[in-house]
């Protein structure tokens, strides 16, 4: 495709999630029309604007488009594999046994940091490629496994590699509040002191991070601790996002609330004064079922809840080395919908317009309307709901990023 063309894809089916519209916001005779890597026009092709000559058509034969798939939380930017603490969950070992045992996120942390940053786009770049062949055209990239500021820089320089070898939007999130590194000796209070002083606002000044994560659970960071790392976060003019209430209700969700966090992230735990303050908030909830099928989690996030107070929901792989090592995004759909209850409409938005929204980019991409990016994901399917039903199947026809 020559990038100075107007492109059209007619004699298509789409899904706009257009809020103009009802539900996934169909439009059954359809046709997307994209310029300079842009959406002129999405909408009935009866109503298509003139085209010029020179245009380039491309007759989608009743396929399918919907707009490029988001992957808005993995970490997908590591070096090795924890196969070996899989072996000891499978043997009866809990979460928190296993990372007291050395394994967990320490054990990703001592591999990252053996490893160069060509060694790191070199096994991260399989990863992302999966996911892409499914119709991700944004991925979000977290550090979290260098836990100083050479490995945590190292990583996010890696996932900008990433963004800048393959036609992809990498978003990226610092997430040096993780866990403790050895190192500190046990002082979770002088690390934070390190994230939020030393570690975050130099990474800001390099420009490497679009967001501040962090994990506030009892094996990680307290509210209290992570409430430094957004106030430097606020300083540095970057937003947050939290992993917030995954394996006990330290009310993480709240505090991702009064920050004004962009996403608050698992939320199995979270009760119905995070689920309020949340939507109050236009905090966005990322389920994130990957890590509850893979550690065998029995608490459901409250997807009732969400629904009752309107938060908005995102799904996300999760994608990480210990806890879901999952790269495919359509997969992550059927789990969301069989393990937790989401309609096939709660699961397309999910990976689309409300994952766009969890990373502050639904300004840009996320939906089929004019103005946005041309990331169009266009499939060999009959219904919508196929790409939520199917296990291990991908009808991907054509993934276009920018209108190329």
């Amino acid at each position: 495709m020559q990038a100075d063309k107007q492109h059209i894809w007619r004699n298509a089916r789409l899904v706009t999630l257009a809020g103009t519209l009802p539900g996934l916001g169909l439009v059954e005779h359809g046709a997307v029309v994209a310029e300079a890597g842009r959406i002129v026009y999405a909408g009935p092709q009866a109503e298509m604007p003139a085209a010029p000559s020179n245009a380039e058509v491309i007759d989608c034969e009743g396929r399918w488009i919907t707009p490029g798939l988001i992957d808005c939380h993995t970490h997908l930017v590591y070096a090795g594999n924890r196969a070996n603490e899989f072996e000891m969950r499978l043997a009866g070992a809990s979460y928190e046994e296993v990372a007291r045992a050395g394994g967990g996120i320490v054990s990703s942390v001592k591999a990252l940091r053996a490893a160069s940053e060509e060694e790191l786009v070199a096994q991260s770049l399989p990863r992302l490629d999966a996911l892409m062949t499914e119709g991700v055209t944004t991925v979000e990239i977290k550090s979290g496994y260098g836990l100083d500021l050479d490995n945590e820089a190292k990583s996010l320089r890696a996932a900008r590699r990433l963004g800048a070898d393959r036609p992809v939007t990498v978003s990226t999130s610092f997430l040096g509040a993780h866990a403790l590194p050895p190192e500190f000796g046990g002082d979770k209070d002088g690390y934070i002191d390190s994230v939020a002083k030393t570690m975050l606002p130099a990474i800001a000044a390099e420009g490497l991070a679009d967001a501040v994560d962090g994990f506030c659970e009892g094996l990680a960071f307290s509210p209290d601790q992570m409430a430094r790392v957004f106030d430097a976060a606020k300083a540095a003019g970057l937003p947050v996002k939290l992993h917030a209430d995954q394996l006990s209700n330290l009310h993480g969700a709240e505090l991702a609330a009064r920050y004004g966090a962009l996403s608050a992230d698992h939320l199995e735990y979270t009760d119905e004064a995070g689920a309020i303050a949340m939507a109050k908030a236009g905090t966005v909830a990322t389920i994130l079922p990957g890590a509850f099928y893979f550690i065998r989690e029995t608490k459901k996030p409250p997807v009732d809840l969400f629904r009752k107070h309107g938060v908005k929901m995102a799904i996300a792989t999760d994608s990480n080395p210990g806890t879901s090592p999952l790269t495919s995004l359509l997969l992550t759909m059927n789990m969301a919908a069989t393990l937790f209850g989401m309609t096939v409409d709660e699961c397309i938005a999910g990976v689309t317009r409300e994952a766009a929204r969890a990373l502050g980019l639904l300004g840009e991409t996320g939906t089929l309307e004019a103005g946005k990016w041309a990331d169009l994901a266009i499939w060999d399917i009959e219904r919508p709901a196929e790409l939520v039903y199917r296990m291990g199947f991908n009808p991907l026809h054509a993934r276009i990023w920018r209108g190329q």
